[in-house]
């Protein structure tokens, strides 16, 4: 993000306001007693240079000729040490100034350190892992408060999205008895034999809507599922192959639209995960590319392995979209324009449910919108190795 490490006040660590302020009061400290030490050494020339005694009598023109000059030569030498003792505490000065500034940048880090522990601690939690603590130990200082009371906001914010993903689930629980209720007396409705052809067109209208109903209550349970990081079932996926079940699955969808497929796809890029979830994230990623694809159009999928990732990528052609907008694709019944609201053929979940999995399986999902036109979805999970006879 290119923030600097350590705590920052306009544009200025706190560790070098502190280290300044420090050194600014060893040195205000110092000029200080650099001055009183000058003033009373003043004062003791003054009083040494006070009168001397009463005006000699002519007899001893001689000695008092003697004494002045020993006064003189005194003077000299109080000057000569006043300015060496002056010259001394300016270099005194100037290097316990300089050791000041490293002694307080020091100091200052020292006294920063838990705060920069906190700092750290809580930029890495996330929506994923509220709930981690920074439990932070020590005395019962301020520093201890702080971190008791971040504490206490990240076991709030766990709360209540946990109460948010179980209403959802149990929203969408609860929705599915009414619907087959519903279903189940349009079913009796159409089978009478008193039905009018108006009764049927209605029913079937009615049906078509009420289908549409389930799939999004059914991705709201899967979006519900995958933000618990609840994964059953956890194996050894094969990328590739998820893709062409999805691709072989939509075969009908993707001939009715003169689309062309182009694979490219690597048996060996493999993960460790939930079969059927990973699954929804391919037919999801192949649904919204034959749904929001032109006429003629074309499909480009791969799947390959860099490091210890293995990578899905869907690509397709289109208009040129704006990459601002595409990265808000991953929220809720978010979507893009008019032309990719998939009114009639989606619930707006489609992506969220990626982006849910991918982050329950510890990936990253990418978003680009493509510069000639088209959107490239890539798909980063960890890496597994292919269980023995996976190739046969």
């Amino acid at each position: 993000m290119g923030k600097p490490r350590g705590l920052t006040l306009r544009g200025r660590t706190v560790r070098q306001r502190f280290t300044v302020m420090y050194a600014a009061l060893f040195l205000a400290s110092g000029i200080a007693l650099l001055a009183m030490t000058n003033l009373l050494a003043g004062g003791w020339r003054a009083s040494q240079a006070a009168p001397g005694p009463p005006a000699p009598q002519p007899d001893l023109t001689a000695l008092q000729g003697h004494v002045e000059l020993l006064q003189a030569q005194l003077a000299d030498v109080h000057a000569t040490q006043s300015r060496q003792l002056l010259a001394g505490s300016l270099v005194a000065l100037v290097v316990m100034g300089a050791v000041s500034v490293l002694l307080g940048g020091i100091v200052a880090g020292r006294v920063l350190r838990p705060l920069r522990t906190i700092t750290s601690a809580t930029r890495r939690i996330s929506a994923d892992n509220l709930h981690e603590r920074l439990a932070v130990p020590g005395p019962a200082d301020e520093v201890k408060d702080l971190a008791d009371t971040v504490d206490g906001l990240l076991e709030r914010l766990e709360a209540s999205f946990a109460a948010q993903r179980r209403f959802v689930a149990d929203a969408s629980h609860e929705l599915r008895t009414p619907l087959a209720t519903m279903r189940a007396s349009l079913d009796v409705a159409a089978a009478k034999p008193s039905a009018t052809s108006q009764t049927l067109a209605l029913t079937d209208r009615l049906r078509t809507e009420l289908d549409r109903i389930d799939h999004l209550l059914e991705g709201l349970l899967l979006l519900a599922r995958a933000q618990h990081g609840a994964l059953p079932g956890r194996a050894p996926v094969s990328l590739a192959r998820l893709l062409s079940e999805a691709v072989t699955g939509r075969s009908a969808a993707i001939a009715a639209k003169d689309l062309t497929v182009h694979a490219d796809t690597e048996d060996g890029a493999w993960t460790r995960g939930s079969p059927v979830l990973l699954s929804r994230v391919a037919d999801n990623l192949i649904d919204n590319a034959v749904i929001h694809n032109r006429r003629g159009g074309w499909i480009r999928v791969a799947t390959a392995t860099a490091g210890s990732s293995a990578r899905l990528v869907v690509e397709t052609g289109g208009a040129v979209l704006d990459q601002e907008h595409v990265a808000r694709l991953t929220e809720p019944f978010r979507r893009l324009a008019a032309d990719r609201t998939g009114s009639e053929a989606g619930s707006g979940l489609g992506l969220s449910i990626v982006a849910a999995v991918v982050g329950a399986h510890g990936g990253r999902l990418e978003l680009r919108a493509r510069p000639e036109g088209g959107l490239r979805v890539a798909v980063s999970v960890p890496s597994a190795p292919a269980p023995a006879g996976a190739a046969a």
